[in-house]
């Protein structure tokens, strides 16, 4: 149940995605796709930050104490991680221009610029994806939010 990333990089990684749904950046897969759509029509506003809030987001809590009701909704509804917050740590080397994703079917290549702005689906109604695990991988734009790339287990830059 674990995820790496190698390749064209500065620092291989390996990741967890069965902790991730204690980590505050986990975003609800619907509401995920619902942003994607204000982004591109371009009627939300720009954010200004404070510091301390910028310092969070550069280092959001993780673990923070859940309410009742969080912990009811946390284990039942779906979840995706944008990869980008982890691409950042391993570092890409500037020229690395794709991606193939390992899956349990065979490799998929992608370009570099669509992982980044890649959803990882990692928990479905509330349960980690044992079966077709352990993540998969979904466009930021929806278009392949009916048909993702499954079993993914590893990624490498090129």
């Amino acid at each position: 149940m674990i995820v790496q990333i190698d390749g064209n990089v500065g620092f291989p990684i390996t990741l967890d995605p069965t902790v991730w749904i204690f980590d505050d950046r986990k975003i609800e897969l619907q509401e995920a796709f619902q942003k994607s759509d204000q982004d591109q029509s371009g009627n939300d506003q720009q954010e200004v930050w404070t510091r301390d809030e910028y310092q969070q987001k550069l280092r959001p809590p993780v673990n923070k104490s859940l309410t009742r009701y969080e912990r009811t909704k946390v284990l039942e509804n779906s979840y995706v991680m944008p990869i980008h917050h982890f691409l950042k740590n391993a570092e890409p080397n500037q020229n690395a221009t794709e991606a193939i994703l390992h899956t349990t079917d065979g490799e998929q290549t992608i370009t570099f610029e669509q992982l980044e702005n890649a959803y990882l689906l990692f928990a479905l109604d509330g349960k980690p994806l044992k079966e077709d695990g352990p993540v998969h991988v979904i466009f930021q734009d929806g278009s392949n939010q009916q048909d993702p790339f499954t079993g993914v287990n590893k990624i490498s830059i090129k």
